[in-house]
């Protein structure tokens, strides 16, 4: 994108998903860059519904991003995001209500606490994750294309990135880890910020299921953009290969920032499936 205020956050969304950068060869460029609008506009929903650690701060910001949706397809929007959105042929085949979902259910989780065990963890993040999969399956596929599979891939590839938060999370209301995991493991809140066996028996756990999660994601016949096809491939060979290392947080660290030519492949096969199932 040559224009400079939309270039911003598609740098923002490339700094927290670097392997996205392969991916936008794979991608027709008469559509790249409204593809690439979303899913700056997507990181703008997740970065304030959890990196803006007061929730009044976060309430007014999604607020404001409500009104702008409601008014976008009359008024082409004010965000430089918004405008390529809605200038974009493919926003009028989007319902407006999957436009306010993400922003609404990204409201509604702004205060929620931390899970007692792992499905209910999932279950909690889906709602605003899933918000976001079925706006994006609507943009690339159509209304009536199925998103169960982009809904999960999204949710637990999200609880990938925020296992890797756990130390500067640790103080938070909402923990990368649910209570079940930290009982089994004898954890405290401030057990988490430093490295011991507990720790890392916990974190190993969680990404095994969150890997096994994935792979019964991946395998659903139904399509996915390319950018959350690799993405989800990305979070799941992530989780996998962290699992198994000695120290699995500082590995799941080390695979987040790796690209090479294993991310050329996820990516090749992203955009074949986006190509067969779309």
């Amino acid at each position: 994108m040559s224009d400079g205020a939309t270039q911003s956050f598609v740098d923002k969304w490339l700094a927290v998903q670097p392997q996205q950068r392969v991916a936008l060869g794979f991608v027709d460029p008469a559509v790249r860059d409204e593809h690439v609008a979303l899913a700056a506009f997507e990181q703008e929903i997740i970065a304030t519904a959890y990196g803006i650690r007061e929730p009044q701060v976060a309430a007014a910001k999604l607020q404001w991003w409500a009104e702008e949706l409601a008014g976008a397809a009359a008024s082409g929007g004010r965000h430089p995001l918004t405008k390529v959105l809605f200038a974009s042929t493919r926003a009028a085949r989007v319902p407006a209500q999957a436009w306010l979902a993400p922003v609404l259910a990204a409201m509604a989780q702004l205060e929620q606490g931390t899970a007692s065990d792992f499905a209910a963890q999932v279950a909690a993040a889906r709602h605003l994750h899933g918000a976001l999969a079925a706006l994006e399956t609507a943009w690339w596929f159509g209304a009536d294309a199925p998103s169960e599979a982009a809904t999960q891939v999204a949710t637990l590839s999200h609880l990938v990135f925020a296992l890797s938060r756990l130390e500067l999370d640790a103080d938070r209301e909402r923990l990368p880890l649910p209570m079940s995991r930290l009982a089994r493991h004898g954890l405290s809140r401030s057990q988490l910020k430093t490295d011991s066996p507990a720790r890392r028996d916990a974190v190993r756990a969680q990404l095994r299921e969150l890997s096994g999660a994935l792979r019964a994601a991946l395998a659903l016949d139904e399509p996915l953009g390319t950018f959350r096809g690799l993405e989800g491939r990305t979070a799941r060979a992530t989780a996998h290969g962290a699992a198994r290392a000695t120290e699995p947080f500082a590995e799941l660290h080390r695979r987040q920032s790796r690209t090479g030519p294993a991310t050329a492949l996820r990516a090749w096969a992203a955009a074949r499936r986006a190509g067969r199932l779309g």
